[in-house]
């Protein structure tokens, strides 16, 4: 009945997060384009790409985007990348505030918080490493350019729609006709349904914790915690790409890990590589239909957010010391958000907004 109870509650908590970035993606409808005009050196790209993709909150809808300016020459290649980046770290922002859902238990927002910052400090830690090897090298680009030549011409299926995010999608779909059939700005449709995903989120994640807490104290957290570290966090990793493909999204899988870290139900150390496999996971889904239906430009974009994901991955997860940064960063970010929750909202907004618009309007 438990655990019937918090599929339940994590369906809502899923359907909360939907509405939270169609929420999001509505407020910043109008300034978007404009926003894409200003990339002028690879810094004002990456600072575009982050908050494009945290106005439109889905980096599929921003890589796309990107492909179509380098399809029609208004963007070079060598300038799109840090914008493919800059969408990396735009894209964690939905489990970030997924998090805020535990901010009235202390122990179980420390916790959560922790595993939602994880994913941010990584991405960051992948830029501050690959970017400027990008800038002084060009090996994304170069990579690239090189397997474009041998997969174009290879033929796969588009991919069908997840059952599981055709599922969630339904009652936002609902909420966004009923809400359109009213006589509302889009402004104050977005906002309604930014303040109705946040409800859902707040409502479904206490009782979604609990849950996962009782399940959890039967010992549950023991088999889980010990076969996703398996191989080193392989295992985790495996399971990150498997779910993601399944549900055709990285920020249901990350966002997903929030609630089981936040129950004790997996450590933050376990789901750290399920989350790396969800950012190889988001990838691959994009690369295939590239194959398919895109132009050569847009293969390589595809590339270039696969393998800017593998090499960070290569490179940061096998050293223990580079390993462990974004860990300890995450704890003590959660450990300070705990302590002063104030500095919660200065966290989200200086990141996720404040610096890439600074970024934008003093470089581009």
């Amino acid at each position: 009945m438990r655990a019937l109870l918090a599929l339940a509650m994590l369906y809502i908590f899923l359907v909360g997060v939907a509405l939270l970035e169609v929420g999001i993606a509505g407020l910043g409808e109008d300034f978007t384009t404009r926003l894409l005009g200003r990339v002028a050196n690879p810094l004002s790209g990456l600072f575009v790409g982050l908050l494009f993709t945290v106005l439109v909150q889905s980096s599929s809808v921003s890589t796309s985007a990107i492909v179509g300016l380098v399809g029609a020459g208004t963007i070079p290649l060598e300038l799109a990348v840090p914008m493919v980046m800059g969408a990396n770290i735009g894209t964690t922002v939905t489990n970030t505030l997924a998090a805020l859902g535990n901010i009235r238990r202390p122990n179980e927002f420390r916790l959560g918080f922790a595993a939602a910052t994880l994913h941010d400090y990584f991405k960051l830690l992948s830029v501050a490493i690959l970017l400027p090897l990008e800038m002084a090298t060009g090996i994304l680009v170069r990579m690239s350019t090189w397997l474009t030549g041998i997969l174009r011409g290879s033929e796969v299926s588009e991919i069908g729609t997840s059952p599981i995010r055709s599922a969630v999608r339904v009652p936002v779909g609902m909420v966004q006709d009923l809400l359109g059939a009213l006589p509302l700005s889009s402004v104050l449709v977005a906002v309604i349904l930014l303040g109705l995903g946040l409800g859902a989120i707040f409502a479904a994640l206490g009782a979604l914790t609990k849950n996962m807490r009782a399940l959890a104290a039967g010992g549950v957290e023991q088999v889980m915690n010990n076969l996703i570290g398996k191989g080193g966090g392989t295992m985790g990793i495996l399971v990150g790409i498997l779910v993601t493909v399944a549900v055709q999204s990285s920020s249901i899988t990350t966002a997903m890990m929030v609630p089981m870290v936040a129950a004790g139900l997996l450590t933050l150390r376990s789901a750290y590589p399920v989350t790396l496999g969800a950012n190889i996971g988001t990838t691959i889904t994009a690369l295939l239909a590239s194959l398919a239906v895109l132009r050569p430009e847009g293969l390589t974009i595809a590339l270039v957010h696969t393998l800017f994901n593998l090499l960070a991955i290569l490179i940061i997860y096998p050293i223990p010391f580079i390993r462990d940064l974004p860990v300890k960063a995450a704890v003590w970010t959660a450990d300070v958000a705990t302590k002063r929750t104030s500095l919660v909202l200065v966290y989200v907004l200086g990141l996720f907004i404040v610096l890439p618009a600074l970024g934008v309007f003093i470089l581009g």
